[in-house]
């Protein structure tokens, strides 16, 4: 389909995800293996599933991938609410660039949509 590095969402996620692994670094070591693996997994999924989406051969693929790639945002922005809330993170920065990054995939799956319909 298309080169995903040329996205702004997938710009976008990549930089959210290295951020995200900066900030949950100084997470408490009991979550480990919980919280912090969990928010890091939902923040690479986004980035990853546009890159897979980008790989496949029809629009329709690649709006399926950037369905799956938001309902990732959605579940990082409640984990990173969640670590707010637990006193791990000081602001709400990153959900709120989660926030963004879900309405663009919101976009961007919609133009995905449209073009697989107009094929």
């Amino acid at each position: 389909m298309s080169n995903f590095k040329k996205l702004d969402v997938w710009n976008d996620a990549h930089a959210l995800v290295l951020d995200i692994y900066r900030a949950t670094g100084a997470f408490p070591r009991a979550e480990q293996f919980g919280l912090t693996s969990q928010i890091r997994r939902a923040a690479i999924s986004i980035p990853a599933n546009l890159a897979e989406g980008s790989g496949r051969d029809t629009q329709r693929d690649f709006a399926r991938f950037t369905s799956i790639a938001l309902g990732s945002a959605d579940e990082l922005e409640y984990l990173l609410i969640l670590a707010h809330d637990l006193g791990y993170l000081d602001d709400k920065t990153l959900s709120k660039r989660a926030q963004s990054i879900a309405r663009q995939l919101v976009r961007l799956r919609q133009r995905a949509q449209r073009n697989s319909s107009a094929g």
